[in-house]
């Protein structure tokens, strides 16, 4: 059997694989979307480091780079049809894998409440044959924050975009106190714990599942109402 890991460095996605490796799947692939421009369907920040941890993790990494998807959908262009776009260079992709290494038997996804992106993605399984593992799909967002922290994830901010969450987040490690306050901002704000929706996006530095941990330099760029931490400089320590 051969099973194909849907990876984009966050904590999701990383989350995703190592419960899938936890239970014995045969993950032989990373696949890495890298968009070029805002996405509807693919986590964008960060997606570079893919490539040091799936060098941390010793599974080969597939990069995926569909350029611009364009602008937001308008009054040409329905949000479904955009998304069924996006999705077309990942299922290229995973059909141009197959015929290289032989038939996908399994998918793992980090999707945790969006049906936009759910649906779709179990209905590129179905066309090519393969089972969807979604340890994440709809379940408790704080029994899952703790257990990725518990498991020792180590986990850190790259994008801000919601009311309360500050240039402070930017490049900041998730941790029991930073889970505290983002219960608060939830209470406050409606902010998501696991920042499901866009809120806020993280890329994993360090895990059970990783042979060594990224280092990482860079420095925040805030706007008043959304950052970026931009990565200057990434690498691969010692333990």
């Amino acid at each position: 059997m051969s099973w194909v890991s849907l990876f984009s460095g966050g904590k999701d996605s990383s989350w995703a694989l190592y419960r899938a490796l936890e239970r014995g799947a045969p993950v032989e692939r990373l696949v890495t979307v890298h968009p070029s421009g805002e996405s509807f369907m693919y986590h964008v920040p960060a997606t570079e480091l893919a490539e040091l941890a799936a060098e941390s993790i010793g599974i080969p990494l597939v990069d995926v780079r569909p350029g611009e998807f364009g602008p937001a959908a308008g009054d040409d262009e329905t949000t479904g049809e955009r998304g069924d776009r996006e999705l077309e260079p990942l299922e290229d992709a995973l059909v141009d894998l197959a015929d290289e290494t032989g038939p996908i038997d399994g998918l793992t996804a980090g999707a945790v409440e969006s049906s936009y992106q759910t649906d779709r993605i179990r209905g590129m399984c179905d066309r090519i044959g393969a089972e969807l593992f979604a340890p994440l799909w709809q379940a408790d967002p704080r029994g899952l924050i703790d257990a990725m922290l518990d498991a020792g994830f180590e986990i850190t901010v790259v994008r801000v975009a919601a009311r309360g969450l500050d240039e402070s987040w930017l490049g900041r490690t998730l941790d029991a106190a930073a889970v505290r306050e983002l219960e608060a901002l939830n209470d406050d704000h409606g902010v998501h714990i696991l920042g499901e929706g866009g809120e806020f996006e993280t890329i994993v530095t360090d895990g059970p599942h990783m042979d060594r941990p990224i280092g990482l330099e860079g420095s925040p760029e805030f706007d008043g109402v959304r950052g970026t931490f931009r990565v200057t400089d990434a690498w691969l320590g010692t333990r």
